[in-house]
């Protein structure tokens, strides 16, 4: 029988047993799959986005399903900075698995408060900072897509922490690559790739949008390639890990991230159609490494040969 491999892996200070955690907002707080999922099973576990105040969200319908994806516009809901500290951390106390918080703002000054709140927080394993935000006071341009407000947030976040912060990078940029440095250049210990993909559906009947957003991010398989590509040329110019994700639905999925480049990789939309993915995806991982005599993923990480 061969021997299981070395899963292991560090983001900053974040130690996760394997590199498989889940995507903000396929998940919810937790506690939706603790049912579902052996949540320890896990290597991290990454919550819905949190801003500072209680947020309701956009109007529905907010989700549509597509060919090979979802369109969601879900408007990031949920009970703000203290509403999850007091009802959703206290459900983490009888787990062992890392707490990733996604964290998200309208301005600078939302995104340092809420980094600084949850700094406060031993629980709290790390942050993952949503730049996929408009920012309210330069007439809704996206903290993602211009690398100086990219730069004054992540620069803002990090002086409010000590936590690992993980910077999640929006896919609709000329080059990555711009960003992911910037990233590390700005003191992040790890950036995620990809956000989903600014898209739009149509009835053509009612010829209205599927989406009472108009407009919203496209998720799921029809996206895995694009962010494979994403992840390959960001790894090719940064030292700090990436975690991959976008499609992953199979543990080839997941070791074709690995290969390109990431360091861990989450798990999304499948969650959806079947909460055991992020399961299967681990142990499918362990197998195929064993089976090939790969010791350990960081063996793996990088190898493509492009």
């Amino acid at each position: 029988m061969n021997e299981k491999p070395d899963m292991r892996i560090k983001i900053g200070s974040l130690e996760m047993k394997n590199p498989v955690t889940v995507a903000s907002g396929t998940f919810g707080y937790g506690p939706e799959y603790a049912d579902l999922v052996d949540l320890d099973r896990l290597g991290a576990i990454t919550v819905k986005g949190i801003c500072t105040e209680p947020h309701v969200g956009n109007s529905t319908p907010r989700t549509f399903e597509t060919s090979g994806g979802m369109l969601n516009a879900i408007g990031l809901p949920g009970p703000g900075a203290q509403g999850f500290i007091k009802k959703y951390l206290p459900f983490f106390e009888n787990y062992r698995v890392p707490l990733i918080v996604n964290i998200w703002g309208k301005t600078v000054e939302d995104y340092s408060r809420v980094a600084e709140i949850f700094n406060d927080q031993a629980r709290i394993s790390a942050l993952e900072v949503n730049v996929s935000c408009p920012n309210v006071k330069e007439g809704g341009a996206l903290y993602g897509t211009d690398v100086n407000l990219f730069r004054t947030v992540v620069d803002a976040v990090r002086i409010k922490t000590q936590k690992p912060l993980i910077i999640k990078l929006a896919p609709n940029v000329a080059d990555i690559k711009v960003f992911a440095r910037a990233a590390e250049e700005c003191g992040a210990d790890a950036v995620s790739i990809m956000n989903s993909y600014p898209a739009m559906a149509i009835d053509i009947e009612t010829r209205k949008t599927q989406l009472a957003n108009r407009t919203g991010g496209l998720s799921g398989p029809a996206i895995k390639p694009i962010a494979i590509k994403l992840v390959w040329e960001a790894a090719k110019v940064i030292k700090i890990p990436i975690i991959g994700m976008g499609g992953i639905y199979s543990p080839e999925d997941a070791l074709e991230f690995i290969i390109a480049g990431a360091s861990a990789v989450a798990v999304g939309t499948a969650s959806f159609t079947d909460p055991s993915t992020v399961v299967r995806v681990i142990e499918g991982m362990e197998k195929w490494m064993a089976a090939r005599k790969i010791s350990s993923v960081a063996e793996l990480k990088g190898t493509v040969q492009a």
